[in-house]
């Protein structure tokens, strides 16, 4: 099994295409075609995380968050970024991030928060929007059906819960080929007019190619006439934070106290009880602030997140109360996500998940 291997089905659940303009997810150091001896798992790529990688043999380390954010114009040791790109060039150890475009998708970092705090009902709470794509194309009235099941295995054709979605119209086309084609109705040098059907199916941008590749494998015409257009549509199943229902209302005391237990950190700060039971919970991993207003606007009671700076607080104006549990802390579960994908896609390969305790903050 080789790195593009284990690349290309994390990318499918996290499509790099997901990513923030600002990030820097992908394979960082390494090269595609190795072999993996092993894998090891983590928030962060640091430099005690690679002498674990090393001592466990594992020449691959999957982190959630990239080593490398900016270019490097010298790599002399002077910081730790610069002796991780050392010490993984010196050992042929790979390492590979998948971090705003695994916050991004439906089943990503953010619904692990909500699975440890029992959330059901869930929905992306700031849906993005143009990533999504609909194909428009023509194709005689008998062929539709076949055509039809080739885009839908291809991935187009989702809409929600609801797969297999398209829409057809029928019609004439008219065509007459040059005196060197072979058309698939009709004779060359002669306007022909066949009776036709428009489908139109939508999918995600990432997967343009290979919804192109099976129209075209699939079309019985020569030459395939197609359009294909950009959607504004907010994309339901991508998106940053998720909000949902706890299982029942809580007191407020009490669901801090849960928060803090279910993600095992010393500190939550939060902002004063409003005297209300907590029902209704946002959450979204890391540097969360940035979606307060959207929080507030889905209802929520709880808001739970991290790094809100002092005068964001203040921003909750008594509508929910904030929950910061720290950013490792809110992300920390990527680990067990990274472990869930390879081990489901590769029931042969162990991943391990490291030992080492990454985050930079303490608490007294």
């Amino acid at each position: 099994m080789t790195i593009r291997d284990i690349i290309q089905v994390i990318e499918t659940f996290a499509p790099l295409s997901y990513q923030e303009h600002y990030d820097n997810a992908g394979l960082i150091f390494g090269r595609p075609e190795w072999e993996v001896k092993g894998a090891l798992l983590t928030l962060d790529a640091t430099e005690a995380v690679l002498d674990e990688a090393l001592e466990k043999g594992c020449n691959l380390v999957i982190a959630h968050h990239p080593i490398v954010f900016g270019g490097l114009k010298k790599i002399t040791g002077r910081n730790y970024v610069e002796r991780v790109a050392i010490k993984a060039i010196k050992h042929d150890i790979a390492v590979y991030a998948a971090h705003t475009n695994l916050d991004n998708v439906r089943a990503g970092v953010s619904a692990m928060m909500a699975e440890r705090l029992g959330l059901t009902g869930t929905k992306v709470l700031d849906p993005k929007r143009e990533l999504l794509r609909k194909l428009f194309t023509f194709v005689p009235a008998d062929k539709a059906g076949a055509l039809r099941d080739a885009l839908f295995a291809a991935g187009a054709g989702h809409i929600g819960k609801y797969s297999e979605c398209s829409f057809s119209q029928e019609g004439t086309g008219t065509f007459k080929g040059a005196a060197d084609t072979d058309p698939y109705v009709g004779k060359p040098g002669e306007r022909h007019a066949e009776g036709e059907t428009k489908v139109e199916v939508i999918f995600p941008a990432w997967m343009e190619g290979k919804v192109i590749a099976a129209l075209l494998k699939h079309h019985p015409y020569e030459e395939v006439a197609y359009d294909i257009v950009k959607l504004e549509n907010s994309y339901a199943e991508v998106g940053s934070g998720l909000v949902g229902q706890l299982p029942g209302e809580m007191e407020e005391m009490d669901f801090l106290r849960l928060v803090k237990e279910r993600f095992r950190t010393g500190c939550v700060r939060y902002t004063p009880l409003r005297g209300k039971k907590v029902k209704k919970v946002a959450v979204c991993g890391g540097a969360g602030s940035f979606l307060l207003k959207q929080a507030k606007a889905a209802g929520a009671d709880a808001y739970v997140s991290a790094d809100f700076k002092y005068h964001e607080f203040f921003d909750a104006e008594n509508q929910l109360i904030i929950a910061d549990v720290g950013h490792f802390e809110s992300e920390q579960f990527a680990v067990d996500l990274f472990y869930h994908i390879l081990t489901e896609n590769f029931r042969n390969f162990a991943p391990l998940k490291s030992t080492i305790n990454t985050n930079p903050v303490n608490y007294l």
